[in-house]
């Protein structure tokens, strides 16, 4: 069953703001962690989750992988993948958050730098696992929709010999559109 014609015209719109959402925060928490990268080592090592031998390459290549996936969902380049990578990073934040609630241990999530002990953090727990849970939401729509508005893959992956036409919207016209017949 497709949704109304006038919400098909919104998607790429949300898309949008999906995309500038999810990517600006992605931009905003590796590049805030980028010039300490031993506070991100210690962010990880704070959840006690991986073992010490994979702490320090985690802490160093988180940051860089963020700003990467800011960078890619915010051009709107390689949508579609950049989302997918955004929605398991989120799912894995999300994990990370709720398995310290569990244990008991009270850090600093570490999301937009710091990290380490912090007492009275598990109060702040739920708040960070809702909004991660919302961008991880957003990823997935991109995932769904990855034609937006103002992407670069409008203008990289046009062709016409990748499946069919678009209409002004990023959607497949209808049949009477496609006929030359517009629809009123």
């Amino acid at each position: 069953m497709q949704p109304p014609r006038v919400w098909q015209g919104a998607f790429p719109w949300i898309g949008l703001v999906a995309r500038l959402a999810t990517g600006g925060v992605w931009l905003v928490a590796g590049a805030i962690k980028l010039p300490d990268p031993y506070e991100s080592i210690s962010a990880v090592r704070a959840y006690e989750v991986l073992p010490e031998a994979l702490v320090p390459a985690v802490g160093y290549l988180l940051p860089v992988v963020e700003v990467a996936i800011g960078l890619l969902l915010i051009l709107g380049l390689l949508t579609r993948t950049s989302s997918v990578a955004s929605a398991i990073l989120f799912a894995v934040f999300v994990a990370g958050i709720a398995s310290v609630w569990v244990r008991g241990i009270e850090i600093d999530c570490g999301c937009f730098g710091g990290g380490g002990e912090k007492e009275g953090a598990s109060a702040e727990y739920p708040l960070e696992i809702a909004r991660d849970l919302g961008l991880m939401l957003l990823s997935v729509w991109l995932v769904w929709r990855p034609r937006t508005r103002w992407a670069l893959d409008n203008m990289l992956f046009r062709s016409s010999e990748r499946g069919p036409e678009r209409n002004d919207d990023g959607e497949e016209p209808a049949e009477e559109e496609r006929a030359g017949h517009p629809v009123r």
